[in-house]
């Protein structure tokens, strides 16, 4: 699988520049060099969860105590993680910057990954989260930046959906 060691290096540069000093995540396959580069900085905390529901009560937690945070999982684990998002983040009305490997999207080749794709955007919509498609690593500051800016004046989840154009290398 040809990841993008590049355009994840242009993502941690991008969570770097939002102050994010905190990132809750399952690990996946398309995740893991950006992975390997925020559990290389000191200056940031890596904790690597096992299950996603875990990660969406990491954020909030730093989030209560002032410090900057994003949970990163892949579709499959966001929709895993529904029933914290729901009764932990809106309901104390945390913000929580979520970013999403979307898999099972457009040009999906493994067939157990499409129904999760094909379920992502619409269970977002569902619960209103708003949410951006983040294929160019030339937009990965400016995107991130504002969504992070969006959860925490809306004081609500938001996303970022890392398709496949931004993830790896064709």
């Amino acid at each position: 699988m040809p990841i993008s060691c590049k355009n994840a290096r242009c993502l941690y540069e991008a969570l770097k520049a939002c102050d994010i000093k905190l990132i809750a995540a399952l690990p996946e396959t398309w995740l893991v060099p950006l992975l390997n580069s925020i559990d290389d900085d000191p200056e940031m905390t890596f904790i690597q969860v096992a299950k996603e529901e875990e990660g969406v009560g990491i954020a909030a937690g730093a989030y209560l105590a002032g410090v900057r945070s994003a949970l990163i999982v892949q579709n499959h684990g966001f929709l895993a993680a529904i029933n914290p998002i729901v009764s932990l983040a809106f309901l104390y009305k945390i913000p929580l910057l979520l970013l999403i490997s979307y898999r099972g999207s457009s040009g999906e080749t493994d067939p157990w990954q499409t129904q999760g794709g094909l379920k992502t955007e619409p269970v977002l919509r569902a619960l209103n989260i708003p949410y951006s498609l983040l294929t160019s690593p030339a937009d990965a500051q400016r995107t991130l930046a504002d969504t992070q800016t969006l959860a925490h004046a809306a004081l609500q989840p938001v996303a970022v959906l890392l398709t496949r154009q931004l993830l790896w290398e064709e």
